[in-house]
């Protein structure tokens, strides 16, 4: 009995529905794609070369493995009469579960927001396409069967999956005596192109020539006037590491191809940086910024970054021990000769030489990144509003590179009073008012909020900058970012106001005999709020409003801590300051009002309406509106 025989009666031949997000992205690939079918090889042979050095890693373990085959490649074959294109290779393999997960389901964070993106203009959506990742599904833009025979490294059954890329595949045990994985593709009618030696290496040639093992293909010759394969094999790519040629024999397609293999992207990287180091440590690294974002980017355990060699051989992926956490976007490769061959994440994470080679291409990213915002500010446009927001989290997790970081960050401001965030630290001191020696700033929970928020009035009358944040790591951000070159980080919503000598002498008094007139006023509003507020007193940064609220200096800013509150954490208490503009009519007639019951609610009012104004939400809604009725009324 053949082992196929044998598991065919313990797992007899199954049909089986693909996951709903399969079927739905398979019909979008075949029509959003089509006009782009050399990805298909592409996507195919780099799946392979994945599969080999899965096998590399795994075998450093287990030498058995190889089976006695420990020379690596991919082959390439077409049969003309069949019209079948099939691509094959001696990797790792895969066993049965892992066939119905790997094809079968799209395991992927980010899944539902890429669905949702979709626009049905098939010229966006084939990027969108590109960008969440195809792999093996892209076989069906020139396919209308695919058969898959694979068997597991060091497993003795094999598993052949079959489908028409429709609803449902078929999967059952198959007669496979060596290890990997095989792909035979029943092209579909016109798709001939797919059957020439020529443009199959062309294609090769074209995508592929960095892949790191053979592409072998058998040679043609031209008898009678037709094409006829020879039993003689040629090697199609060049079959080194790209990374470890010169800079000056590559060229900028094979950079642009090499990264569309590593990323599974669709599209050209924004930039790029290539390096030897050379010395202490001896390492290369290619690393590449995307020009989008990954569906999973803020999902901080979604690790698929750095690519780890050592001495040619790939050792892991999503190495995180490479890259920090806020650059966790960067795509490529670092190959080490410091680091031994069965080095594991237990060693990579006690390493001093992993720390030395992290630290160098942290620094060589945010090098590349400065260059681009300096030489390339509409690149650095593109990156800022792909991954800014990520890149706010470097001030907190990195130290040693904080100011640097600062340097790269940008912010919508009052300057302009559009959401964009294009304004640096640098060009903020840059138009400093010559008395001015800190940097404004307002946090809130939207941009409107923030370009709104009563606090700004009087910076607004005197034309002080500050720059208004509005993204949630924001505040995160602003916890361990508190000057940046000897200039103070200073919230306008937090503490008493100082502007320092920005107020005349004259303008001082004035305030203090404001002051001095409002205390029964202040003292009374005081006593209505209660435990509502944990002082009251008159503002000097209101010129149009009532009131607002501030937060005191060492507490929790308001947006904050509704921040906290809202992800379900517990935040330490505190309570706001009510902050009163004894100029404006509303306050003028709570002074003049005798009746007790309506100056309480007139006060309730203008507490409230501060904190709606800053965001923030009301414990008793129906008090409010039938406060406000009366008062209408």
């Amino acid at each position: 009995m053949s082992t196929a025989t044998a598991q065919q009666e313990i797992h007899p031949k199954e049909s089986m529905a693909f996951q709903a997000e399969v079927k739905q992205l398979l019909q979008l690939m075949i029509h959003s794609l089509y006009s782009n079918k050399e990805i298909v090889l592409r996507e195919l042979i780099s799946n392979a070369s994945d599969a080999a050095d899965k096998l590399r890693f795994e075998a450093l373990a287990n030498g058995a493995l190889y089976e006695n085959d420990s020379e690596l490649k991919i082959r390439i074959a077409f049969d003309k009469a069949a019209r079948t294109l099939t691509i094959s290779d001696n990797g790792i393999g895969m066993s049965r579960a892992e066939v119905i997960a790997n094809i079968g389901t799209i395991a992927k964070s980010g899944t539902k927001e890429f669905f949702n993106a979709l626009t049905g203009d098939q010229a966006k959506d084939a990027n969108l396409i590109g960008q969440f990742g195809v792999g093996f599904y892209s076989a069906f833009i020139i396919a209308d069967k695919v058969t898959l025979t694979t068997r597991r490294a060091g497993v003795t059954e094999a598993v052949r999956w079959e489908s028409a890329g429709e609803g449902d595949f078929t999967i059952e045990a198959a007669d496979k005596t060596s290890r990997g994985t095989e792909i035979v593709l029943h092209l579909r009618e016109g798709e001939d192109e797919f059957l020439s030696d020529w443009k199959l290496k062309t294609i090769i040639r074209k995508y592929s020539d960095h892949i790191t093992l053979p592409i072998v293909m058998k040679k043609s010759e031209w008898k009678d006037g037709a094409e006829v394969a020879t039993d003689e094999d040629e090697t199609v790519n060049k079959a080194s590491a790209l990374w470890a040629r010169s800079k000056n024999d590559i060229t900028e397609e094979e950079y642009q191809e090499f990264y569309k293999h590593v990323s599974h992207d669709f599209e050209n990287p924004l930039a790029y940086t290539h390096s030897r180091v050379e010395g202490k440590q001896e390492y290369i690294s290619l690393l590449y910024v995307p020009a989008k974002a990954p569906f999973d980017l803020y999902d901080r355990d979604r690790r698929h970054g750095i690519k780890l060699y050592v001495k040619r051989v790939f050792i892991m992926e999503d190495a995180e021990k490479l890259m920090p956490q806020y650059l966790r976007f960067i795509r490529g490769v670092i190959d080490t000769s410091d680091l031994p061959l069965n080095v594991s994440r237990e060693i990579l994470q006690s390493s001093r030489d992993v720390d030395a080679i992290k630290a160098g291409s942290v620094k060589k990213v945010l090098g590349l990144l400065e260059d681009m915002a300096e030489n390339k500010p509409e690149d650095y446009a593109k990156f800022y509003q792909e991954f800014g927001r990520v890149l706010k989290e470097g001030p907190g997790e990195d130290f040693a590179n904080k100011e640097k970081i600062a340097g790269l960050l940008r912010f919508a401001s009052t300057k302009a009073d559009t959401d964009v965030q294009d304004v640096s630290f640098k060009d903020y001191i840059s138009r400093m008012q010559a008395e001015q020696d800190v940097i404004y700033y307002i946090t809130a929970d939207s941009f409107a909020a923030a370009q709104h928020s009563p606090h700004l009035e009087i910076f607004r009358k005197k034309g002080i900058e500050v720059l208004l944040m509005s993204d949630r790591v924001d505040e995160w951000l602003l916890g361990s970012l508190t000057e940046f070159e000897g200039k103070k980080l200073q919230s306008i919503a937090k503490g008493d106001l100082d502007l320092g000598k920005l107020e005349s002498e004259t303008e001082k008094e004035i305030q203090k005999k404001i002051e001095e007139e409002s205390k029964t006023l202040v003292e009374k509003i005081k006593q209505t709020l209660g435990s509502q507020v944990k002082d009251v007193r008159v503002t000097h940064r209101l010129t149009d409003s009532p009131a607002c609220l501030v937060s005191d200096a060492q507490d929790l800013s308001g947006n904050l801590a509704r921040i906290l509150k809202a992800a379900g954490q517990n935040a330490p208490e505190s309570k706001p300051i009510l902050e009163i503009n004894p100029g404006h009519k509303l306050v003028k007639r709570l002074e003049n009002e005798s009746a007790e019951a309506v100056f309480a609610d007139l006060t309730h009012v203008l507490f409230d309406q501060a904190l709606l104004a800053e965001g923030g939400t009301l414990e008793d809604p129906a008090s409010f509106v039938k406060r406000m009725n009366s008062l209408i009324s």
